[in-house]
């Protein structure tokens, strides 16, 4: 199996696909939160890999090339925000204020647990990006001296517990308002969570990707000064 892999341009990709189907078609068949298609795909990945030692650069030589999608898919959660412009035009403040309320309580939160926790200053500011996309929280995260491998696997788990969590919580605290429930989301659990408030409703999945833009733009500001605290 190493040598096919070793071979292979795209064993990697086709693994990803694959599994990410797998995990699709069991959330649709089920409905139960934790068989979200991302969490059973990187499952069903893991396990393929330490079943048969495949080597994860082997791996990773043809999943590579999903990751060159990951800003234009971003980019492309602009849509929906075009189609609810109005909206947004009319709420503005709100909106801005929610979405800055947000990433504030993420970096208070993460401070004051590194400071309970006693965490190094590395691995706190390596958490600091963890509820904005990838494609930012990357940049921040090696421009703050953080472990990037470790700031990616945060966003990811942020966004996982998001999507999985988010109707649930939404309920819990009885938020009805559309918009609340996408600048909630989209602001604590970038494009993962953006995908679950797109199921819940139009006005929740644009507010959402607006709040995934503008979260990511206020980090990259407010981190620095975070991470400084600690």
């Amino acid at each position: 199996m190493s040598a096919f892999v070793s071979t292979s341009a795209f064993f990697g990709l086709a693994v990803s696909l694959l599994a990410y189907q797998a995990g699709a078609i069991l959330y649709k068949k089920t409905r139960f939160p934790l068989f979200n298609p991302l969490l059973v795909a990187i499952v069903l990945t893991m396990v393929l890999l330490a079943v048969f030692q495949i080597p994860y650069d082997g791996y990773n030589a043809g999943a590579k090339y999903l990751s060159y999608l990951l800003t234009p898919a971003t980019i492309c959660l602009a849509l929906p925000l075009y189609e609810k412009l109005g909206l947004l035009k009319k709420n503005a403040k709100a909106i801005l204020l929610g979405i800055l309320t947000g990433v504030l309580t993420t970096m208070v939160c993460i401070l004051a647990l590194g400071a309970l926790l006693r965490i190094s200053h590395t691995a706190y500011v390596t958490l600091l990006p963890k509820s904005i996309t990838t494609a930012i929280g990357m940049g921040v995260s090696e421009e703050l001296g953080g472990n990037v491998t470790l700031t990616v696997a945060s966003i990811i788990v942020t966004g996982l517990l998001g999507n999985i969590t988010a109707p649930m919580l939404c309920r819990l605290f009885r938020i009805t308002e559309p918009i609340a429930k996408g600048i909630a989301i989209g602001s604590a659990s970038h494009a993962v969570g953006t995908a679950r408030a797109m199921q819940m409703g139009e006005t929740e999945g644009a507010m959402s990707s607006l709040s995934i833009a503008v979260a990511g733009l206020l980090t990259v500001v407010v981190a620095p000064l975070f991470a400084q605290l600690l």
